[in-house]
């Protein structure tokens, strides 16, 4: 039973009813906004949630009203003991979801289906074999664009999702859309975002308003329709008429959606992020496994959340690296 007085109401009035979970921090792809070439220091399996700790938490976060979670990494198809966790967490009234780099995701189609998830949200930045192998640092362009395929086929909502970096993938924009012609996908488009070690700057970002006019550029007046985005939604949505699929944009960067934010972040070590641009983080997993209560920590942390961006609330503040090179490096917030 959900509690009425939740611990996860911040002090500008929004309620954190999505938790995004990191399973792992490690990934079978090296994609370099995501990690850096140096790689990162992981954390020791002592110190990653067991399956049971990461249901334990999970509960904790729905019996206080959260309603969605979503599974990430690292690649957390790669975590020896997912079907555990999926069944573990499945049994838990909430929508639940999963982000992949759909490398070996034709691996888990039936386990899939039977912890009823339905919503997959797949990585792939471009179209081009060698981008992708220059990218992600590996040669599996044609298993993730064939697991795609394989996951539509199957019935899932699947939606792309791709970091846009000028001079590398800004000129695949029209054809990234392209694909949602005859695919009943939704591409997603990233604005660049900085984290440790990825070597941002506002110089490699595609805008909003820069995709939007590529767009609108090459197709004919009209064709572009608006589509009503759903509560809490990170991006403005779109669909080209006559289309199977539609497209977005995820505006982290120029057009921030913090006002309507309900998400949460607990990484591979049970860390708790209120904002995925917070450099700061509450232990859950240490005081869970001395067998208190992490209720107290949960609501201070939410409580702390600043208004926009982990207190970044202009431009100007998101280029100053002192600000934000504290943060983690991607791979091990979680996708």
């Amino acid at each position: 039973m959900k509690k009425n007085n939740s611990i996860l109401a911040d002090t500008f009035g929004r309620a954190h009813t999505y938790l995004r979970i990191s399973l792992i921090e490690r990934c079978n792809l090296r994609c370099t906004y995501c990690m850096p070439e140096e790689g990162v220091l992981l954390s020791p399996k002592s110190s990653l949630m067991s399956y049971e700790e990461i249901y334990t938490i999970a509960k904790t976060f729905v019996d206080n009203g959260v309603t969605k979670i979503r599974l990430t990494g690292g690649e957390p198809l790669i975590r020896k003991d997912i079907p555990v966790i999926l069944e573990k967490l499945a049994s838990l009234p909430v929508e639940l979801s999963i982000t992949t780099n759909a490398v070996i995701v034709d691996k888990f189609i039936d386990t899939l289906k039977a912890n009823g998830i339905q919503n997959i949200n797949v990585s792939l930045d471009t179209l081009d074999k060698e981008k992708f192998k220059q990218i992600t640092r590996r040669n599996d362009f044609e298993k993730v664009y064939n697991n795609i395929l394989l996951l539509v086929k199957n019935g899932f909502n699947v939606k792309i999702n791709t970091v846009l970096i000028k001079g590398f993938n800004d000129n695949e924009i029209i054809d990234l859309v392209q694909l949602t012609k005859k695919l009943p996908v939704t591409v997603r488009f990233i604005e660049f975002m900085p984290f440790d070690g990825n070597k941002w700057n506002m110089e490699k970002m595609i805008s909003y308003k820069e995709i939007m006019k590529k767009l609108d550029d090459f197709h004919s007046e009209g064709l572009i329709e608006r589509i009503e985005d759903a509560p809490n939604d990170t991006s403005k949505n779109y669909k080209i008429k006559g289309y199977k699929g539609s497209f977005a944009v995820i505006s982290s960067v120029t057009n921030p959606f913090c006002d309507s934010c309900n998400r949460l972040r607990l990484t591979a070590n049970g860390q708790l992020k209120n904002c995925l641009f917070s450099s700061t983080e509450s232990d859950l997993l240490t005081t869970l496994r001395k067998g208190k209560s992490i209720e107290p920590i949960i609501q201070k942390a939410v409580k702390a959340k600043f208004k926009v961006r982990g207190g970044m609330d202009t431009l100007k503040k998101l280029q100053q690296p002192k600000l934000h090179s504290n943060n983690r490096s991607m791979i091990t917030i979680g996708g």
